[in-house]
């Protein structure tokens, strides 16, 4: 399972901060004043293990989308490669990121650009 990983430029002072991610590690910008400001975001990628019903079925549960939004988020995943699916805080970024993970989903979480 592989898939484009977001660029993140560390504005000037920022330092980068390491994040475990299923199957590889991805780059977090903090701010100066080591606040992380909003929003984050959390990303659903692509992988080939999961159906694309059981997918939508996640992002209608999990966020209580609509059907009609969770298949268009569905299918921004399989076609796109991957779809934001909310954005946030840090903290809720994180709490999302570990739901998709519990539901089996590939996700990963970071500053929105």
């Amino acid at each position: 399972m592989t898939g484009p990983q977001p660029v993140l430029v560390p504005a000037a002072g920022a330092r980068l901060v390491a994040s475990a991610a299923p199957a590889e590690a991805e780059e977090r910008v903090e701010a100066p004043d080591g606040e992380l400001a909003r929003p984050w975001v959390t990303i659903v990628w692509n992988d080939p293990v999961n159906l694309m019903s059981y997918v939508t079925y996640v992002f209608q549960t999990y966020f209580g989308h609509p059907k009609e939004k969770a298949e268009k988020l569905m299918r921004d995943v399989h076609e796109a490669g991957r779809a934001v699916v909310s954005s946030g805080t840090r903290e809720e970024m994180e709490r999302d990121t570990e739901a998709m993970h519990a539901y089996g989903l590939w996700a990963t979480f970071a500053k929105d650009a």
